[in-house]
C-alpha cells in the first residue's frame, strides 16, 4: 500500500544549525507513528516541514506518491493534511463551530463563502461531524476561551479534522493535562488512527506506548531508531539517550 505521507532524506537547516538531518518515515492509513525525542531534538520542526510551514533544505516530501516538496501551507491541507500545534491556535473569542467552521471552509471555492451560514451549510455539517468525533457535540455554542484545557486540546484536533483530512499531524495535544484527561484522550487517538494516517509528537511516554504503532525516536535532530514499541523499549541506544529508566 502507498504510504499516504512520505519523508526521505528530509532536512532542515537555520544558518548553522541542522535543525533536521536525512529523516525519512512513512505514514499508513490505519497507523499512529509516534515521534519521540528530548527537547530540542527537532521534532516540532519534522512537523512544520511536513505540513509545509517552511520548506526542507534538503529531501522529498510526498502525498499519496505525489511530490509536494516546498508546497506552502495551505496547499498541503488541501491535499489532504491536518495538523494541531504544541501552542493553542484558536480564536478563543468565537464559538468552538465557529472555530471547527473557519476550517471546512477551507475546502470550499471562494464564492461559497459569501454565502450566509444555514443550518444546512456544508461547512457547518462537516464543523458539527468534526466536533461530535472529539466528544464536543454539546459544547459546540460555547465561546472557545470558556471551555476547560482538555476540550480545548480535542477542539484543536476538531478543527483539523473539519477539513476532512487523511493525513494528522498532532504536535503535543496532551500538553498540560492530567492523567484522567490523558487517559480519556489516548482514546481519541486511537479512534483516529482507525482512519487516518496519524503521526503523533508526545512527551507522556505512557501515552505513546499505549497508542502507537511505530515510534520514531529523534535525537540532535536526526533518527536514532525506529520500530515498534517493544523493539524502541528495548533498544539499549534508546534508553541510554533518552527513556532511561522510565518505561
Amino acid at each position: 500500500m502507498m504510504p499516504a505521507l512520505q519523508a526521505v532524506g528530509l532536512s532542515r537547516r537555520f544558518g548553522g544549525l541542522l535543525a533536521v538531518a536525512d529523516v525519512s518515515l512513512e505514514l499508513a492509513v490505519g497507523e499512529l507513528h509516534a515521534v519521540i525525542g528530548p527537547n530540542g531534538a527537532g521534532k516540532s520542526t519534522l512537523v512544520n516541514l511536513l505540513a509545509g510551514e517552511i520548506s526542507p533544505t534538503d529531501g522529498t516530501i510526498r502525498i499519496d506518491g505525489n511530490d509536494v516538496t516546498g508546497w506552502s501551507n495551505w496547499r498541503i491541507a488541501r491535499a489532504g493534511v491536518g495538523r494541531s500545534f504544541q501552542h493553542t491556535n484558536l480564536m478563543p473569542q468565537m464559538t468552538a463551530l465557529e472555530n471547527a467552521r473557519l476550517a471546512a471552509q477551507a475546502l470550499m471555492p471562494a464564492r461559497h463563502l459569501l454565502r450566509r451560514m444555514g443550518r444546512t451549510d456544508p461547512t457547518v455539517t462537516a464543523a458539527r461531524a468534526a466536533l461530535s468525533q472529539v466528544g464536543l457535540a454539546d459544547a459546540a455554542d460555547r465561546i472557545a476561551g470558556t471551555l476547560s484545557h482538555g476540550q480545548v486540546r480535542a477542539l484543536e484536533i476538531g478543527i483539523a479534522l473539519a477539513a476532512r483530512p487523511k493525513v494528522l499531524l498532532l504536535d503535543e495535544p496532551l500538553a498540560g493535562m492530567g492523567p484522567e484527561e490523558s487517559e480519556t484522550f489516548a482514546g481519541l487517538l486511537c479512534d483516529l488512527a482507525h482512519d487516518h494516517a496519524v503521526l503523533l509528537v508526545e512527551h507522556d511516554m505512557d501515552v505513546v506506548f499505549a497508542v502507537a504503532h511505530r515510534i520514531t525516536v529523534m535525537l540532535d535532530g536526526r533518527v536514532l531508531d525506529c520500530g515498534a514499541p517493544d523493539e524502541i523499549r528495548a533498544s539499549p541506544a534508546v534508553r541510554d539517550a533518552y527513556l532511561g529508566h522510565t518505561v
